[in-house]
């Protein structure tokens, strides 16, 4: 098995928000999908990678308190973490080393639909 997860979907109430909040976070685009009552906006993403979509529709529904979906922090978290309280989000779980570090760094925000989100580096 290449990976065991292979799609995640971000529960979001106001599409265009999420996907300003999260271009600016991460410096991604977006592919624009309407499947039935549900829009679709898929993080545009290299062939052969797992990837995922904000998701606006009937059963999708922000929360903090559900599963965390972990993000690319790209080489440095705190790259990002300051994007996300520049836009005005509130960072949770700060920068926090794994096994001292050597396992890489998580930290987890509210994103802008009130999800809680987490993001991973190695540094």
């Amino acid at each position: 098995m290449k990976h065991l997860v292979t799609w995640s979907e971000i529960s979001v109430s106001d599409i265009e928000r999420a996907k300003n909040f999260y271009g600016e976070v991460f410096g991604i685009g977006f592919k624009h999908e309407t499947m039935g009552d549900h829009e679709y906006a898929m993080f545009e993403s290299e062939p052969d990678t797992v990837t995922g979509a904000l998701v606006a529709g009937d059963g999708y529904n922000p929360t903090a308190d559900g599963t965390i979906v972990y993000l690319n922090g790209g080489d440095d978290l705190s790259e990002p973490l300051s994007r996300i309280t520049r836009l005005g989000s509130q960072v949770v779980v700060p920068k926090t080393a794994i096994n001292d570090g050597e396992q890489g760094y998580f930290a987890q925000f509210i994103d802008s639909e009130g999800n809680r989100v987490g993001l991973y580096s190695e540094k």
